[in-house]
């Protein structure tokens, strides 16, 4: 290839590429839009919502909105904030992505290092529950929580999410576990390790990424879930969504967007600094576990 002709060719892969940066920012502001106006207006004094454009920088900015929906908002008959329902997700999240990264992991090793007769079959199963609508489990769950005592509990909640998370996790961790080397786990064997000493020592040490990528997944589920929460819960165990709904609905008069705007954020926050922290992680997790399944 001439001199002129390598020119051309990286002169237009500049313009391909400064073509692409261009239309990536565009559509990165495109859908960090919404945020921006919740957060500017999360910030305003009311009077300038409403009685100016949502779409302007506040002229005095305020953090009584923040104070308000976290500590001191009217949320049905009590006045209170979303305090103590962040620690009634915290304390529902956190068991429950444990337990079924745990149990999702449990599962795919069996069903990839200690296969039987039916195991294809019951992978599959597990796997169509994936795709069942959370709507259809309401009743039949709602009966199981209220004979077993654990109706409006926090412990039914987590209950709730690991048995719906289980499917998706084994999926996960089976997937990953197929590319590793089964003759590792044979020679193991050989040199008298049993089933839980291989799987602590050797399949656990290595399920990192995929580990990662179930944690955040679970996570967000759980974390933003208001279906469940608001069919399962009562008041003292009620989630965080739940109560954001709540804290929306409760005002009277003039409406206080800038509470629930801030509000909202809050919601929000636990979920995105998860992404912004673990969130090319969770995209390295899956190419791994995407290579043989």
């Amino acid at each position: 290839m001439s001199g002129g002709a390598q020119d051309q060719a990286v002169r237009t892969g500049r313009i391909t590429r400064t073509f692409i940066y261009v239309v990536l920012i565009f559509f990165a502001l495109f859908y960090l839009l919404p945020f921006f106006i919740m957060l500017i207006n999360s910030i305003k004094p009311l009077p300038e919502i409403t009685g100016g454009n949502m779409m302007s920088l506040p002229n005095e900015p305020t953090v009584e909105p923040w104070i308000s929906a976290w500590g001191s908002a009217q949320i049905g008959v009590e006045a209170t904030g979303l305090k103590p329902y962040f620690m009634n997700s915290i304390l529902m999240v956190v068991p429950a992505v444990a337990i079924s990264t745990i149990l999702g992991a449990m599962n795919g090793y069996i069903l990839t290092k200690w296969k039987f007769r039916g195991s294809d079959i019951l992978f599959g199963l597990m796997l169509f529950s994936c795709f069942i609508p959370f709507q259809i489990v309401l009743i039949p769950m709602a009966r199981v929580l209220g004979t077993i005592g654990l109706a409006g509990t926090t412990s039914g909640l987590i209950l709730v999410h690991v048995v719906y998370g289980i499917g998706f996790s084994t999926l996960y961790f089976r997937n990953y576990y197929a590319a590793f080397p089964t003759e590792l786990v044979r020679a193991a064997m050989m040199d008298g390790a049993g089933f839980f000493r291989i799987f602590w020592r050797i399949m656990l040490p290595v399920s990192g990424p995929i580990a990662v990528v179930c944690i955040i997944w679970q996570f967000t589920n759980i974390w933003n879930d208001f279906l469940f929460g608001a069919s399962f819960a009562d008041l003292d165990s009620m989630p965080m969504t739940v109560a954001l709904n709540n804290l929306v609905n409760s005002s009277t008069g003039v409406k206080a967007y800038n509470v629930d705007f801030a509000g909202a954020i809050l919601a929000a926050l636990p979920t995105l600094l998860v992404y912004i922290v673990a969130g090319r992680y969770f995209v390295r997790g899956l190419m791994a576990g995407s290579v043989k399944g």
